[in-house]
């Protein structure tokens, strides 16, 4: 007899909630292996191809290609052991995790993945051991029933097992036919929700959830703190006499997920939480340009790629950050304490198909100018063929941005969030300049720092920045440091 176990989208790590389905990789019927990728999902961070744990025979698809599904919401079912047959050879139909009523013949066959093994890849809720025994779930109708609904819930018998059923945040299960109750634990996974509702002093127990089996999404607290600021919102325009109701604005909507959700979230919090400042240089990069070249002739084609102009910023950033440590931190809101970080994880700035990301070149106060290019180059390669691990993208202390390959001087960046600072990097370009006392063509550069006006004042700023402008301006200055 089959053992029917059901495969739930795993927590990928890094606090993600929430994965959107870009392409299944297998179908009912397929025979899967142990630690076989069976979807690749976008997060909001990079593309996962994600492994099951379980090896057997595929029942059941959950989502179809394009759905965004939360964590914890069931992605695919797998029959592990003896898997019956029907007449016609095909596996017998499995809906929602019960294998469901049908002729069958005595043919039975072993499927790989037998009772007791389990996967050796590690997924967070699934561990390495042996499949852990399914919990009781509560179907739909069971909900709707004790919540005093005055209606039963949909049969999950009435949906074949062959159909890909998409489940969504919002469609999985209607938020009216799930209430919670007064007492006892409460459908929350995520701990980003249970962090957010604290926030805006909101019992988790009032809110419906409108997620499989009740529960409660992100998407389900925002509306409750939006509704909690309604009434206020109808006294003021019932205060306006005359005022039309707002109508949403024509024209295409693209929608804020993924990628390019999570860079408008970050920037968001960014200028919500942080006094930021802006302050910014004209430098003469003439020497920096003449020392790269020089350093890329004499290592020749053998030494390996060419030195940038990224990575040797990259390394004066790294030198500057250890004479003014300040700016490599984080703020501590809930305990009020400036966080100084020991080491310098470094990202920079890449723009892609997918959008803006930042990857992390990891313990970059231990790289020279070599390594850090290398790493750079590698992780550029990464980001543009969406091959970007959530590790590679988290865990920045201070944000280098060369918006100068896109043929601008200057701009005031925004701080990744939550690092301290960020440097900006205009394009290089040959203008007018005062060199040695006469006016000379010269390779200048803007650079801008927005730091976090919370872990120091201008004065260690305007010291960082200067100190930077300065190796550029004079590389040799670097030297003592190297």
């Amino acid at each position: 007899m089959a053992q029917v176990l059901e495969f739930r989208l795993p927590d990928l790590g890094e606090g993600l909630t929430e994965a959107e389905i870009v392409r299944w990789l297998v179908e009912v019927g397929d025979v899967v292996a142990i630690d076989q990728p069976v979807v690749e999902v976008e997060t909001a961070k990079a593309m996962v191809e994600v492994p099951c744990p379980y090896g057997g025979v595929v029942t059941a698809r959950f989502g179809a290609e394009g759905a965004e599904l939360p964590v914890g919401a069931p992605l695919l079912t797998v029959a592990v052991g003896s898997v019956s047959s029907g007449t016609d050879g095909t596996v017998s139909p499995v809906v929602d995790g019960t294998a469901a009523t049908g002729p069958a013949s005595d043919a039975s066959g072993d499927v790989s993945g037998v009772d007791g093994e389990g996967s050796g890849n590690v997924l967070v809720g699934y561990g390495t051991g042996a499949p852990a025994a399914r919990r009781r779930r509560i179907r739909p109708a069971q909900v709707s029933s004790s919540a005093g609904s005055s209606g039963p819930g949909p049969s999950p018998a009435a949906v074949p097992a062959s159909v890909v059923a998409p489940v969504s945040a919002a469609a999985a299960t209607p938020a009216s036919a799930v209430v919670a109750a007064p007492t006892g634990p409460v459908a929350v996974i995520s701990p980003l929700v249970r962090k957010l509702a604290r926030q805006h002093d909101l019992d988790l127990r009032q809110i419906a959830g409108s997620g499989r089996d009740g529960l409660i999404l992100r998407s389900d607290v925002e509306s409750a703190i939006k509704s909690a600021q309604s009434p206020l919102e109808d006294v003021v325009l019932a205060a306006v006499p005359g005022e039309a109701p707002r109508q949403a604005p024509e024209g295409e909507r693209i929608p804020l997920r993924g990628v390019r959700g999570a860079v408008a979230e970050k920037l968001a919090r960014s200028r919500r939480e942080i006094p930021d400042a802006t302050c910014w240089v004209d430098a003469d990069a003439t020497e920096l340009m003449a020392a790269r070249a020089a350093m890329n002739a004499a290592g020749g084609s053998a030494a390996g790629p060419k030195v940038s102009v990224l990575a040797l910023l990259a390394r004066i950033c790294t030198a500057a950050l250890a004479r003014f440590p300040e700016l490599n931190a984080t703020v501590d809101t809930e305990v009020r304490e400036i966080v100084r970080l020991p080491g310098v994880h470094l990202g920079f700035a890449a723009q892609t198909e997918r959008g803006l990301v930042v990857p992390v070149v990891r313990d970059a106060h231990t790289r020279n100018a070599e390594s850090i290019g290398a790493e750079i180059a590698r992780l550029t390669e990464a980001a543009r063929t969406g091959k970007l691990t959530p590790a590679q993208l988290t865990g920045g202390t201070f944000t280098l941005n060369n918006y100068g390959v896109f043929g601008v001087d200057g701009s005031t960046p925004i701080i990744n969030h939550p690092e301290a600072a960020m440097l900006g990097v205009g394009r290089i370009m040959a203008k007018p300049w005062v060199h040695e006392g006469e006016l000379a063509v010269r390779q200048v550069v803007q650079l801008s720092l927005t730091f976090d006006h919370r872990v120091c004042d201008g004065g260690t700023a305007g010291g960082f920045l200067r100190y930077v402008a300065d190796c550029v301006e004079h590389p040799a200055v670097l030297l003592r440091t190297l």
